[in-house]
């Protein structure tokens, strides 16, 4: 059994807690708050011990693996300490908000880096690991273009957003590591547009509530993502691959597949799924079977720093793009995604 510690009992802690506790070959030994009244009660629905120190957890000689669930700020501190235990590190995006501070991370790992995995969550959707596959085979045949749709139901708190590091770090990110790993290599121009149509308060944080990302890669490949943080009608999460054989799409998930035919209205459909907890149950889910799978066979983990450290990188650039009103070219001969 592989003996695994939660670090942070907030809304991402819930999820990898409930699935570690329903893994058969994981066992949940601890979790660890320093708001220990939300570890308790984390404990008391999944199990384990809850600690009020982290770096307690780290350090327990009976812990094989950590999963990190804190504030972005503590995630490299934590991360790099884990990895000198000897554990094996499951860490939510992103690395930092800085990435000069992601990058000395990475190169601090050195060798431990390959127990190191970065919480990408998207490429196990169950949807999108599929057109990946096609992809592969070459259903589509070669791959032209790329188009990322991407909106939350409504705009996070303000509290949050102050510290979030702006929509292309804390919820594009998530975009540009599925645009990389779809594409299949390193993107070398990112054009970007944002605007403040409904919030004129995110002016002050110098961050935008509607975008729009263009990115080439050497090759000539395209890929388009479209992002808002407020999309009335629920989240909306698709994705779309065309090539010079044909196009794949992945179209939103709900509840129910029924469609409603009447006098007053045509193909009536039930809401999409709220939000990300429920619309990536399965990605979360098949995210910790990777995790844990890899560490038991001693094989390479599915997603890693260097992806983090890619991903802010296309952060960084389509901020500086948005800001600026120009395409920024980033360095050629980047590895492949």
């Amino acid at each position: 059994m592989i003996r695994v510690a939660i670090l942070g009992a907030g809304r991402i802690g819930h999820v990898h807690a409930a699935n570690v506790a329903r893994h058969k070959d994981a066992t949940l030994v601890t979790i660890a708050d320093p708001f220990i009244s939300n570890a308790q009660a984390l404990a008391a629905t999944w199990g384990g011990t809850a600690i009020a120190d982290p770096l307690e957890a780290i350090n327990h000689p009976d812990i094989d693996a950590v999963v990190i669930g804190t504030p972005t700020h503590t995630h490299v501190e934590l991360m790099l300490a884990a990895a000198k235990a000897g554990k094996a590190v499951l860490c939510e995006k992103p690395v930092d908000l800085d990435i000069h501070k992601a990058l000395a991370a990475d190169k601090a790992l050195g060798e431990q880096r390959k127990k190191v995995m970065l919480g990408f969550n998207r490429r196990f959707d169950p949807g999108f690991a599929e057109i990946k596959q096609r992809i592969q085979r070459g259903d589509i045949g070669d791959l032209h273009q790329v188009i990322i749709t991407s909106r939350d139901p409504g705009l996070a708190p303000m509290g949050y957003l102050e510290t979030s590091g702006g929509i292309f770090r804390d919820m594009v990110i998530h975009d540009f590591d599925l645009a990389r790993w779809i594409l299949g290599e390193e993107p070398t121009e990112v054009f970007a547009v944002g605007s403040r149509l409904f919030e004129p308060e995110l002016e002050a944080l110098g961050d935008y509530d509607t975008v729009m990302v263009q990115m080439r890669t050497a090759s000539g490949k395209q890929c388009q993502i479209n992002c808002s943080r407020q999309a009335v009608y629920g989240y909306d999460q698709r994705l779309e691959v065309f090539g010079s054989a044909g196009m794949l799409l992945n179209d939103n998930l709900r509840e129910t597949t029924v469609r409603h035919y009447s006098a007053q209205e045509t193909e009536t459909r039930g809401p999409l799924l709220n939000f990300f907890m429920q619309r990536y149950t399965d990605a979360y889910r098949l995210e910790m079977e990777a995790f844990i799978s890899a560490i038991k066979e001693g094989v390479a983990l599915p997603t890693t720093v260097f992806d983090g450290c890619q991903a802010l990188r296309l952060a960084d650039a389509a901020q500086l793009s948005a800001d600026t009103h120009a395409v920024v070219k980033l360095n050629e001969g980047a590895k492949d995604a």
